[in-house]
């Protein structure tokens, strides 16, 4: 680690003595209740600077104030990214929902700011290759979407095929490792897997059923959408299983879509 390098640096830079940061720091002590775990003793100073001892909270954050840094950066320099947070996320999975306050801290990540002209919000479409220019924005949940062997995917606005489960102008995420096509049967239409596939002038989000080399593209029965029979590998190709959703529920009301109205059958 450079962070004692940097450190000293940093107070060479301001033309500060350790004596002047040991007396600047106890006058952050006073500040806080005496409490002297925020004291840089003067060989506290010099050891950190050596590399040979890590300061705890209290000191980094002395550190921080007497050489004008963000917090976030000093931390940085001990190899704790904040900006990583979102990625380390998935090591545990409370039962209760809860909102994501350790994201508050992350600053920068990348994330689309331009997309190919030719992106149709009515159309299902790759996003990834749709994205021509990445721009740096403050939303660090983003950075968990670098995952490897996921893409993501944009159901068109006028795409109903898998309403009421998957709503119009929903984004995807696919797992480009599930690419065959599981056999039922399921419980519930919730437990068959969606899939993501590419036909040769369009995309399609729906459920699959293979049958020698053919295969079946079939939407939810509510969607009002036909049932597709083609080539398999040839005409139509999975690209992945749909593995996550992110999508409004407000807003947004059947009508918005141009399909037909579904058939209604009156009770005998």
């Amino acid at each position: 680690m450079n962070a004692g390098r940097n450190l000293r640096a940093r107070r060479e830079a301001l033309g500060l003595t350790v004596r002047e940061v040991e007396a600047a720091s106890k006058s952050i002590a006073s500040r806080h209740d005496g409490d002297t775990e925020y004291v840089l003793s003067i060989s506290q100073i010099s050891y950190i600077e050596s590399r040979e001892l890590v300061p705890n909270i209290f000191k980094v954050f002395s550190f921080s104030i007497i050489y004008r840094l963000d917090y976030r950066e000093v931390l940085g320099w001990y190899g704790i990214k904040l900006d990583q947070s979102a990625a380390d996320l998935g090591v545990v999975a409370p039962g209760r929902s809860h909102r994501l306050e350790v994201l508050n801290g992350t600053e920068q990540v990348k994330i689309p700011v331009r997309l190919d002209p030719s992106f149709n919000l009515t159309k299902t479409c790759n996003l990834g290759r749709m994205i021509e220019k990445w721009g740096i924005v403050p939303l660090g949940l983003l950075k968990s979407l670098d995952v490897p062997n996921y893409c993501y995917a944009y159901l068109g606005s006028q795409d109903a095929t898998m309403y009421p489960i998957l709503l119009p102008g929903s984004f995807l995420q696919i797992d480009e490792t599930k690419t065959r096509v599981a056999k039922g049967p399921w419980r519930t239409e919730y437990e068959r897997p969606v899939y993501f596939v590419e036909l040769r002038d369009e995309f399609m989000c729906c459920w699959c059923e293979v049958r020698g080399s053919e295969i079946l593209l079939q939407p939810h029965p509510q969607s009002g959408v036909q049932t597709r029979v083609c080539k398999h590998g040839q005409d139509a190709e999975v690209i992945g299983q749909v593995v996550g959703i992110a999508m409004r529920l407000d807003g947004w009301i059947d009508a918005d879509l141009q399909r037909e109205p579904k058939q209604t059958q009156l009770p005998h």
